[in-house]
C-alpha cells in the first residue's frame, strides 16, 4: 500500500540542550501519529556556545534560532521547533511561523533548596536569573520588602546547567520558566509559581512555535493539526507589544494576554528601565478577539497605552 502523497518526510532542526530535545520529540512524535515520517537534526547554536555574557550583550535571543534556519533554508531540515520566547518578533524574509501549539504554564517559577520566596531570603542573598525583565520585576518586589541587600546575578546555560549552579551553592534561589521545569518532569523543584500580579510573564512565555520556510506550502499544511488557536490569539497580541517597543532584548518588557470569562482577550504590558532610574510602567487592554489581525491590534493599542505611560523603546541598534 503506497503512503498518501499528502504524508511527508520531515527533518526537525533542534537544538541539544534536554529541554528543546523534549520539545522537538514532543512535535516529532505527534506528526508521526499523523502519519508523517520524522527524524531530529540536533544542533549547537550561538546562544548555546556564548554562557558568560547576558545575551542582550552579544545579540539578542536570536542566537539560538539562526543555525536552525540556516538548515531550513539550505534544505538539511524541513521545520524547527522553538520555544516561542526565543524567537526575534521579525523573522528574516523567507520564513514563516506555521503553527503555535497549545501553551504550558506561561508563569515563572521560584527555585530555592532552603528559601520558600522573596520574604525568606537570607541578609546579603543572591538571586539568579538570565532575564532582565525578571531582574526588573524582582528588583521593585525585593524595593517593596525593603531588600535592598539581596543582589541579583547573571544566570546563563541551559535548564540543567541553571539548577546545577543553584545546588552547588552558586545562588540562593533562582527564577525559570515554570514551563520548562514542568516538561523535563522537574515540577516538584518549584517552591512557588508567580501568578501574573507579581512577575509578568514574557511574550510567547510556556508556547512552542514552528517556523518553516514560507514556501514550503506542504509543511504548512501538514503541522496545521497542531495549531492550538486560542494560544496563538493571546501570544500574537503578546509579541505585538513587543514589536511595537523594538523587540530587543536588551529592554525589560513583559506582555502576557489571557482570556477572559466573558469570551474577551485581556492583555497585560510592563515596562522597565534598564538603568533602574524610572519606576515600571504598565498598561492593559481588552477586546473581543477572533482573528490574528484583531490580536494584533490589540497589542498595538496596548503598546501605545505603555508608551503614553512613560514607557522608552530602546534605539535601533542596542539589540536583536
Amino acid at each position: 500500500m503506497r503512503p498518501s502523497p499528502s504524508l511527508l518526510t520531515i527533518t526537525i532542526a533542534t537544538r541539544e540542550s534536554r529541554l528543546a530535545l523534549w520539545q522537538a520529540e514532543h512535535v516529532k512524535a505527534l506528526l508521526e501519529g499523523l502519519g508523517h515520517r520524522v527524524t531530529l537534526l540536533g544542533m549547537t547554536t550561538l546562544g548555546d556556545q556564548i554562557l558568560d555574557r547576558s545575551l542582550s550583550k552579544v545579540g539578542g535571543k536570536g542566537l539560538f534560532v539562526k543555525e536552525l534556519e540556516l538548515a531550513l533554508q539550505d534544505g538539511r531540515a524541513d521545520i524547527a521547533v522553538h520555544s516561542l520566547k526565543d524567537v526575534p518578533m521579525d523573522l528574516p524574509p523567507g520564513f514563516a511561523l506555521a503553527c503555535v501549539m497549545e501553551r504550558e504554564d506561561p508563569r515563572d517559577a521560584w527555585v530555592s533548596p532552603h528559601c520558600a520566596g522573596l520574604a525568606d531570603l537570607p541578609a546579603d542573598a543572591v538571586v539568579g536569573t538570565s532575564s532582565l525583565r525578571r531582574q526588573v520585576l524582582l528588583r521593585e518586589a525585593l524595593n517593596r520588602l525593603g531588600r535592598d541587600d539581596v543582589r541579583i546575578q547573571p544566570l546563563r546555560g541551559n535548564l540543567d546547567t541553571r539548577l546545577r549552579k543553584l545546588d552547588e551553592g552558586g545562588y540562593h534561589a533562582i527564577v525559570l520558566a515554570a514551563a520548562g521545569l514542568k516538561r523535563l518532569g522537574l515540577g516538584a523543584r518549584i517552591r512557588h509559581v508567580f501568578d501574573a500580579a507579581e512577575s509578568l510573564p514574557a511574550a510567547g512565555q510556556g508556547a512552542l512555535g514552528i517556523e518553516v520556510r514560507a514556501d514550503r506550502a506542504d509543511l504548512i499544511t501538514a503541522l496545521a493539526p497542531l495549531v492550538h488557536l486560542p494560544t496563538w490569539l493571546r501570544v500574537a497580541a503578546e509579541r505585538t507589544v513587543s514589536r511595537a517597543m523594538g523587540g530587543s532584548c536588551s529592554m525589560p518588557l513583559a506582555a502576557y494576554a489571557d482570556w477572559l470569562p466573558a469570551g474577551g482577550l485581556s492583555l497585560e504590558a510592563a515596562w522597565g528601565d534598564p538603568d533602574g532610574v524610572q519606576p515600571v510602567v504598565r498598561a492593559s487592554g481588552n477586546a473581543h478577539v477572533q482573528s490574528l489581525d484583531e490580536a494584533e491590534a490589540l497589542g498595538q493599542r496596548v503598546a501605545l497605552a505603555l508608551r503614553a505611560a512613560g514607557a522608552v523603546p530602546p534605539p535601533p541598534d542596542a539589540g536583536a
